[in-house]
């Protein structure tokens, strides 16, 4: 396994993963070679002729270069949309490492970079018996935290910060996304995180309907160091 790689997290859902998860690849692409994206869990994937999918992990392999293989890029495909946990337990599928370290390594073969898109906020179970942390420490990756800036962000991101570090794991940076545009005092709380998260503000989203320019090159630099 050569590739380089991170573990992208976030405050809560909907904060923004995805999307910042795209950006990355994107940035990567540009700066740094081959790259292709992963969601190990999804829920709430949609019925297809070629079995269950996932608009995120559909989002992340559209963003790769070279595209991998829909069941490397998503191991565990899950149709309810809830905790993928009692998802997967309805489903009477026991989520494991070993398959999704398997499907790692296969992308890992295929790329120079490779961006782990996590499910929910960072404290979510993937199972009764294993946490999305026991994932990132098998994996040995460092983590990049997606705060959605909007009201309550503040609490939300430290907590998580901290949570992160609290499991064993490095905190290497943290991307801020402006998923309400029309948040009151958001440059205030955007100072007052950069303030308090005591890792680097690898960018800052506009949360249009997909990545642009702008987005894309205000990950460039952590393109470079990631």
């Amino acid at each position: 396994m050569s590739a380089r790689a991170l573990f992208v997290t976030g405050t809560d859902t909907g904060v923004g993963k995805t999307y910042a998860s795209v950006a990355l690849l994107r940035a990567l692409r540009r700066h740094g070679g081959r790259a292709v994206g992963m969601k190990p869990v999804a829920s709430g994937c949609r019925e297809t002729a070629q079995g269950l999918r996932n608009d995120d992990a559909d989002a992340l392999i559209a963003a790769s270069d070279p595209a991998p293989p829909y069941a490397s890029c998503n191991p565990y495909a899950l149709a309810p949309p809830i905790a993928p946990h009692i998802a997967a337990r309805e489903a009477g599928i026991e989520i494991t490492l070993d398959r999704i370290i398997a499907a790692y390594r296969e992308l890992a073969a295929m790329a120079d970079r490779v961006v782990v898109e996590g499910v929910g906020g960072w404290a979510v179970p993937l199972s009764d018996a294993l946490m999305q942390a026991d994932l990132v420490r098998a994996l040995d990756l460092p983590v990049v935290l997606v705060v959605g800036l909007r009201l309550g962000c503040i609490n939300h991101a430290l907590l998580s910060a901290r949570a992160i570090r609290a499991d064993g794991c490095v905190l290497a940076g943290w991307i801020a996304n402006r998923v309400d545009p029309d948040m009151t005092r958001a440059d205030e709380n955007l100072a007052a995180l950069r303030a308090r998260i005591d890792a680097p503000l690898l960018g800052v989203l506009a949360h249009a309907s997909e990545p642009n320019d702008a987005d894309i090159e205000a990950l460039a630099g952590a393109a470079r160091v990631l």
